[in-house]
């Protein structure tokens, strides 16, 4: 196998300036490098969004991390599956093998491995039977700062699900972890424990961006975010709910062109050498178990032509 880590994403939109704000306002940290504006997660030393200026918003590359001894077995891979190795785009140059997916996007893997994040304490929660916050007030400050500690997962619009998940399984090394019909998809790293997905795919007739995930401390950093968002006047994606595959509590807000970002926390974890096997689930289990309705426009491709 190969993939063993989410590295970061980058991100193609009109003005770098108004995606630092957004990402700034998520609770996220920037600095600027030359042309690009580099989003990275409070305590995380590792860069997670990277926007650089364009004239249409769309998803530029995806960056994987692996081990250095398995870059090789994965370029033996690509060349036999006819996939043709390009050079790093000059706007966001970078080590390691780039090539295009089964929809054009660009992938990177380089040799890394994710940088440590900052824990959080412990969330205690009283349940029946179970008393493990006594004595203390559980409500959190209204000042409480939501710092994603992490980029957990990208979903992409596909009109090729089996191609795309034949390709990221079989010749970039990860593993399929749960799928509902063909309507969602969703991979796990490869190598070493992971998430239950990292990367998901979800039916469309083309490909596009539909969001990325951030890993917050608990469900009050997931609800206060997403309140503090929408009191800026962002507008509203999906949320609060609870997903089936992959289990997580989620509130979704769009950003400034249309594509969503997520709050998330409790996933699913599979350690290495799990003998999980990959489920179909029916229809109505491919997006939550609770939760508002799903808006008309949650499947909505907004990512430009």
């Amino acid at each position: 196998m190969t993939v063993r880590s989410l590295q970061h994403i980058a991100l193609t939109v009109p003005d770098a300036a108004v995606g630092k704000k957004f990402y700034g306002d998520f609770g996220m940290e920037a600095r600027d490098d030359g042309n690009r504006v580099v989003m990275r997660c409070h305590g995380r030393d590792q860069d997670q969004v990277v926007l650089v200026e364009g004239k249409k918003k769309r998803m530029h590359h995806i960056c994987f991390g692996a081990r250095a001894e398995a870059i090789a077995g994965l370029k033996t891979r690509l060349e036999k599956n006819g996939t043709r190795l390009v050079d790093a785009p000059k706007e966001t140059p970078g080590d390691g093998l780039w090539f295009r997916d089964a929809d054009g996007l660009l992938v990177n893997v380089r040799v890394a491995e994710p940088a440590p994040w900052a824990p959080a304490a412990e969330w205690k929660i009283n349940s029946p039977g179970h008393l493990n916050r006594i004595g203390v007030a559980g409500h959190p400050p209204r000042s409480a700062a939501v710092r994603p500690r992490r980029l957990g997962h990208v979903l992409r619009f596909t009109p090729n699900m089996e191609q795309q998940v034949d390709f990221y399984t079989r010749v970039v090394g990860m593993r399929l972890s749960d799928r509902a019909q063909d309507i969602v998809a969703f991979l796990r790293n490869g190598e070493g424990g992971s998430d239950h997905h990292v990367l998901g795919f979800i039916k469309c007739d083309r490909p596009g961006y539909h969001h990325a995930s951030f890993e917050v401390a608990n469900v009050d950093e997931v609800g206060l975010g997403a309140c503090r968002l929408l009191d800026k006047g962002y507008r509203n994606g999906w949320g609060f709910g609870r997903h089936v595959i992959g289990s997580n509590f989620f509130h979704y807000i769009r950003d400034p062109w249309g594509s969503l970002v997520e709050y998330f926390c409790d996933i699913d974890y599979i350690p290495d050498g799990s003998d999980w096997q990959p489920r179909n689930y029916p229809p109505e289990d491919s997006l939550y178990v609770w939760g508002p309705g799903v808006p008309d426009d949650f499947g909505a491709n907004f990512e430009a032509d």
